[in-house]
């Protein structure tokens, strides 16, 4: 089950991803590709509960948390293991397919 962040829970989630990986899912309620999405993604975060754990941000109301970890657009996807996002698995945009997310999840477990 995905957890909902906010700017005053993002660094624990972040802090916590040292003992189990997460993944960060931005998404705004007018973005359709995060939308079209989110169904997926969150069959994806069940298959894979006991290994990784998901973390939602809705940036309505959040754009502090986006702004620090300097997402720039919508959808994003960010990566966590050991307690540091792993950069080079950044997903971005409205192209961000639900196979690179579960390839990429599958690389950090």
């Amino acid at each position: 089950m995905a957890v909902e962040l906010t700017k005053d829970t993002f660094e624990e989630a972040i802090a916590n991803s040292a003992k189990k990986p997460m993944f960060m899912d931005f998404w705004g309620p007018k973005c359709t590709h995060c939308l079209a999405l989110m169904p997926s993604v969150e069959k994806l975060a069940e298959k894979v509960a006991d290994k990784v754990d998901l973390c939602k941000v809705n940036i309505s109301g959040n754009r502090r948390v986006a702004m620090a970890l300097k997402v720039m657009s919508l959808p994003s996807f960010l990566f966590f293991k050991d307690g540091k996002e792993v950069e080079d698995l950044r997903l971005t945009g409205d192209t961000v397919t639900i196979e690179q997310i579960e390839a990429n999840v599958n690389k950090i477990m």
